[in-house]
């Protein structure tokens, strides 16, 4: 093993036992190489595989910090013990979901059909999975057909395999200077270079891609962007193909938040040719039992096949099957609709708690972009969140470039209870109207 993740796995072990906590301060690169013997270079890259890692987090002008834990996968704990509140993951669960997922799958428990469910299947999946896939994905001004359709394990299954088809090791992949952190993880297990392109309140600017050199692909998330909310309109998305068309690139459109509000044709609308689609039920219905979907153009549909089959990228069975069930039967339209009531009265919390502050949210997203107040900086807020036991993600999550980590926390909404999340966002408010130092001090 290279000696910088040797390193760095020690690091990481310090963590996790405690003896390094959210918000510490680790020492200048200079200073860790030589307390450490080693030269600068590997001190660099012991921090680089840090943050890599969402271990820690660089910010321009302060140093390197250790960021918030991952929030736990046990369940809040009930009173009296302090329950821990995570503002990080975004998968909501209506108390309504599991009888309605439940009666659903009642069928499947007959031995005939379950035989049916533990039998093989490909990157097609079936074609009654395709035709309700395809019927749910429709929307005004765009219908994908049946025949284009993918079935992938999940939604980042279905991006990976299009950013696999689509960008060779070490070429460039273009995405938007705040991105779904998961992509860069994707990016670096495939050797892709991602380019940052400029944003303005529509979404990536035509221009910046145009300029931002060759490129294979981009990747786009035009409808409810994570973290910043915005949904481009139609004009700026039929900018972007032009673009694509011009450039002759494809792109991936990311769209598994189209569900919680009307939105303008896609870009696939706009350049069918150039333009994957990517969606899932991880956030309609459930991540523990989901399948992803991926709408090719005719031209590549095959090479994203291959990279679904070579990956390990399919869906399972008994998971194809159930869904099947879920799009054919109103389940999934059902919840849906919960869901979008649901994320309206969360946007409501946080425009009661935070409307003092420089938040942006779209009011039907399941999430929304602090801009923090002086003097406080992100990680700190961070961790200083973490020890009242409410867990959020740093804006540096989202950067391509870590030295242009913003200022800024998302926070993910859909997780706790309302009875949870009200309290919450109180803390928080009054967390960001205290100053840092009164913090450290328990």
């Amino acid at each position: 093993m290279d000696d910088f993740r040797r390193i760095a796995d020690a690091l990481a072990a310090e963590v996790a036992s405690g003896r390094l906590r959210p918000g510490d301060r680790l020492p200048p690169q200079r200073q860790f190489a030589r307390r450490h013997g080693i030269a600068g270079s590997t001190a660099a890259r012991v921090y680089g595989e840090l943050i890599r890692r969402g271990i820690a987090v660089g910010e321009v002008g302060r140093g390197t910090f250790i960021r918030a834990a991952a929030p736990s996968s046990e369940p809040a704990l009930a009173e009296p013990a302090r329950a821990r509140v995570d503002l990080e993951l975004n998968f909501p669960m209506p108390p309504e979901q599991p009888a309605l997922l439940a009666e659903s799958l009642g069928g499947m428990l007959r031995p005939d059909v379950l035989a049916d469910a533990l039998a093989p299947v490909g990157a097609a999946g079936t074609p009654a999975v395709r035709e309700a896939a395809a019927t749910m994905l429709s929307c005004p001004g765009w219908a994908p057909e049946p025949g284009r359709l993918l079935i992938t394990g999940n939604g980042r299954q279905a991006i990976a395999a299009a950013l696999a088809a689509l960008v060779p090791a070490g070429d460039r992949l273009g995405v938007e200077e705040l991105t779904y952190p998961l992509v860069k993880g994707i990016a670096t297990r495939l050797g892709i270079t991602l380019v940052p392109l400029t944003m303005d309140d529509c979404g990536v600017l035509p221009e910046a891609i145009r300029s931002a050199g060759p490129l294979r692909a981009i990747y786009l998330q035009p409808t409810l962007h994570n973290p910043l909310g915005v949904t481009m309109p139609e004009r700026r998305r039929a900018e972007i193909a032009a673009a694509l068309r011009e450039l002759g690139i494809h792109a991936v459109e990311d769209r598994i938040y189209t569900f919680l509000r009307d939105d303008p044709p896609p870009l696939a609308a706009f350049a069918p040719e150039h333009v994957i689609v990517a969606d899932s039920l991880s956030k309609r219905v459930a991540p523990g039992l989901t399948i992803g979907f991926a709408v090719t153009p005719e031209s590549i549909g095959d090479r994203v096949a291959s990279a679904l089959r070579s990956g390990g990228w399919t869906a399972p069975r008994f998971a194809v099957e159930a869904a099947t069930r879920w799009l054919t039967d109103g389940t999934v339209a059902t919840l849906q609709e919960l869901k979008r009531r649901d994320a309206a009265t969360r946007q409501r919390l946080v425009r009661d708690h935070l409307a003092e502050f420089a938040v942006q949210a779209d009011p039907h997203a399941y999430h929304c972009w602090w801009r923090l107040p002086d003097p406080w900086r992100a990680d700190t807020f961070v961790a200083a969140a973490a020890r009242r036991d409410i867990a959020v993600t740093p804006g540096a999550a989202f950067t391509v470039v870590t030295a242009h980590s913003p200022n800024a926390v998302r926070l993910a909404l859909s997780a706790p209870p309302l009875g949870t999340l009200a309290p919450a966002l109180a803390t928080l408010a009054a967390l960001a109207r205290s100053a840092p130092e009164d913090t450290e001090i328990e």
